[in-house]
């Protein structure tokens, strides 16, 4: 398991690797498609573009629930020697990986004919029946208080003070606004591509046997990709 199975399809040579950090609208559109009434889905971003959301699963995608350190773990593999992934996010110290429908059904019965799936640590699978919460669509940025009058307005950029709160180390990750849910992959075409149950399967064993051994494998990555700043 030194590379990605020749026998897996990889993810189609068309796809860009990229991460984007906020969802487009082609995204949305894929996220809302989810909810038998995507124009509510919609209307609710447009009041509220801040807020997480809670979306149902089974149909446009499942979504298997990983705890924080072996997720990361998980996505690492997916990038460095596999195809890649589909939208990934962070929600209350847990990684969201989305998937082809019907995976959260497969991949457990999979997992358990592995050798190596007692190193798996238990995943929480969401698919037909189940909903899950989704991150905002942009990330959180702190609103910055008006000068007093008569001061100098300051620089124009972006970029953040060393006393803001995305820069303050003494402030802890749980207490930033946008600590618990954010999109480490957001969805950004209507049709993304989506890791099946024998993608993930692969990925869990390896990720298991890394682990485990607290070694780092050499692995052949697809040329140009990289794996997302987790």
């Amino acid at each position: 398991m030194s590379d990605w199975p020749s026998e897996h399809p990889r993810r189609p040579a068309s796809a860009t690797f990229h991460t984007a950090s906020y969802v487009t609208l082609a995204g949305a559109d894929w996220l809302a498609s989810a909810d038998p009434c995507p124009e509510s889905v919609h209307a609710r971003w447009a009041a509220c573009p801040d807020a997480p959301s809670t979306l149902p699963c089974g149909s446009v995608f499942d979504v298997i629930n990983a705890p924080a350190l072996f997720g990361r773990e998980l996505v690492d593999r997916l990038w460095t020697a596999g195809p890649g992934s589909g939208p990934v996010a962070t929600h209350r110290g847990r990684i969201l990986l989305f998937a082809e429908p019907g995976t959260a059904r497969r991949l457990p019965a999979l997992l358990g004919w592995e050798e190596w799936s007692g190193s798996v640590p238990p995943l929480l699978c969401h698919g037909a029946g189940d909903a899950v919460t989704v991150p905002p669509l942009f990330p959180h940025r702190p609103a910055r208080p008006d000068p007093p009058y008569g001061a100098p307005a300051g620089p124009t950029s972006d970029a953040p003070t060393p006393n803001s709160d995305r820069t303050n180390p003494d402030r802890p990750d749980s207490d930033r606004p946008d600590a618990t849910s954010r999109w480490l992959v957001a969805p950004d075409v209507r049709h993304p591509w989506l890791p099946g149950p024998g993608t993930l399967l692969w990925a869990c064993i390896r990720a298991a046997r890394r682990v485990h051994t607290g070694g780092a494998e050499p692995a052949a990555g697809a040329p140009g990709s990289s794996a997302p700043a987790l």
